[in-house]
This record gives structure tokens, sequence and C-alpha cells, in this order.
């Protein structure tokens, strides 16, 4: 993958398509981390707890064994449950979903 992005970044250079990378720094101390970004991160026990500072987001997330389940920022629930090299899943407006292989 990172080879693909530099082939990528080159190849914008070369076009001269402005490519835009999102980074952030980030610090933790414990279980809590933030980010120049913005984002600010804290996992208690199974459950990270994140939150946008500039856009006043929050969201959350648990797991539980293979299963993941949590909160989006608009207080809408999802859910993943991976069963050896499959996953499956319910996406935050009920849609289900799914994906075999690695």
């Amino acid at each position: 993958m990172k080879h693909f992005l530099k082939v990528l970044a080159i190849s914008g250079v070369a076009f001269g398509i402005n490519i835009g990378v999102a980074s952030a720094s980030c610090t933790t101390l414990g279980t809590y981390t933030t980010c120049s970004d913005g984002n600010t991160y804290n996992k208690i026990g199974n459950t990270t707890y994140g939150s946008n500072a500039k856009t006043g987001s929050t969201w959350s997330q648990t797991q539980i064994g293979n299963t993941t389940y949590g909160t989006n920022s608009e207080g809408k629930t999802w859910s993943t449950n991976r069963i050896g090299k499959s996953t499956f899943g319910v996406d935050s407006d009920g849609n289900t979903w799914s994906s075999f292989g690695d």
C-alpha cells in the first residue's frame, strides 16, 4: 500500500494534480490520546470514546471478542462481527454488508 501511495503522489506531481494527504500528530498519555486535528480518544476497558473539538462531534465503539459495535457522531448505531476470514455488519443506516476473504 505504501508503494501505491508513493506512485500516486509522484504521478500527481508529474501531472500537476494537487493530492492532499490528511495527517495529524497525536500524543497518548495513559488511556487518553489527543491529536493536532482536534480529535481526542479515551479508551476505558473495551470501549473507545472519541470526540472532535473542531466539529463538536462525539462517537464511541466497543469491542467484545470478534464483535465491534458503536454509535457514530449522528447517534446512529452500527456493528461488525468477524468470523474467520469473513466479516459481517450492519451500517449506521441499517444496511447489512459482508466481506469474505482476507
